[in-house]
């Protein structure tokens, strides 16, 4: 099965009814993608959840060192990280209650985004969750 994103449709619909999304990778660097990202959804007023386990708090939030010590349900798990590491990251994202995993643009896993899809969730790719939010609201 090729790797197929949901429409922007679909995907506006998740932006619209999401409310907590927990960034896996988020750097405490202001200076870094993924905060420079988190922080402009926080203000667009999403509950940012940072998982990065050498990080006590960014955005004055709680840092996390994993998905599963999240003491609350997310509604899309934002990933940060490189390729290499979805395999590892979408067994730990299956163990938590939450319907959407998305990654960031370059972070691709054809496996990991077949298996999750087959398994119900839905897997948005490839793709930057600030831009497609900018491009849709």
């Amino acid at each position: 099965m090729l790797m197929n994103n949901p429409s922007r449709e679909e995907i506006k619909k998740i932006l619209d009814t999401a409310k907590t999304i927990a960034v896996v990778g988020l750097s405490p660097n202001p200076n870094r993608t993924s905060y420079m990202v988190s922080e402009a959804m926080q203000k667009a007023g999403y509950r940012i959840i940072p998982v990065n386990p050498v990080a006590d708090e960014v955005l004055g939030e709680k840092s996390y060192a994993t998905l599963a010590d999240i003491p609350h349900p997310v509604d899309i798990v934002n990933v940060f990280r490189r390729s290499e590491f979805l395999p590892e990251l979408a067994k730990e994202f299956v163990g938590i209650d939450c319907p959407v995993f998305w990654t960031q643009l370059n972070v691709v896993d054809e496996d990991v985004f077949n298996k999750l899809a087959d398994a119900g969730y839905t897997v948005i790719m490839d793709r930057c969750i600030k831009v497609e939010h900018a491009i849709l609201k």
